[in-house]
């Protein structure tokens, strides 16, 4: 049996200031990967994801490929069921890849309740705001608030992450909440609080 670090991961809705909370988790010292940066990773020209996207879609192209599947939900699964399994796969290889005295690393997953990987970690932490922030945010960002509303209405609602969490066995105890709705000041608060509870976990135990 050898230790290893403990396996976090952080999701949020869209414009639920996920993003800024990996960002202090980062500058507070905290081991991160970014599932986006998988994502964009996997289906750059040359690679096999980008063939099978082209092959689907006919197009690589960042933007279209975002128009089309906030819109069609078919195409969205397509999407997903190419550039999910990559992701994941590069997630276990980077946690894989932590030193075993790291006390933990946290994974920075979007869709992490809607691909059904939350049970793949020890603790979860979620981000949320009200929807009309996230309306706002989404719209100061060159949205309409029909795209918006469209995005947000793609993710799964906050109140059944949380019950998919409780019923996975994190709550309580194994999963934060980060409220975002106020100050940066007291987002920042919340990571801070986090960063010290992870810190002072024991780490996990592997054969």
């Amino acid at each position: 049996m050898r230790p290893r670090p403990l396996r976090v991961a952080l999701t949020g809705g869209i414009a639920t200031g996920k993003s800024h909370c990996q960002n202090v988790f980062v500058a507070l010292g905290a081991p991160v990967i970014d599932a986006d940066s998988l994502a964009f990773a996997a289906i750059q020209p040359g690679t096999s994801g980008a063939a099978e996207v082209q092959a689907a879609f006919g197009t690589i192209d960042r933007t279209e490929l975002g128009q089309l599947v906030f819109k069609d939900a078919a195409a969205r699964r397509t999407l997903e069921a190419i550039i999910h399994p990559r992701v994941y796969d590069g997630i276990e290889t980077w946690f894989s890849g932590l030193k075993a005295s790291a006390p933990f690393g946290i994974a920075d997953i979007p869709l992490l309740f809607e691909t059904g990987h939350e049970t793949a970690f020890d603790r979860v932490i979620i981000t949320s705001c009200r929807r009309e922030q996230q309306l706002a945010r989404l719209m100061k960002r060159g949205l309409t608030a029909d795209e918006a509303d469209a995005r947000i209405a793609s993710q799964m609602p906050f109140e059944e992450k949380m019950a998919r969490a409780k019923a996975a066995g994190f709550w309580p105890g194994l999963i934060d909440v980060i409220d975002t709705s106020g100050t940066f000041k007291k987002t920042d608060s919340q990571v801070m609080r986090i960063m010290d509870v992870l810190g002072s976990l024991p780490p996990r135990v592997c054969s």
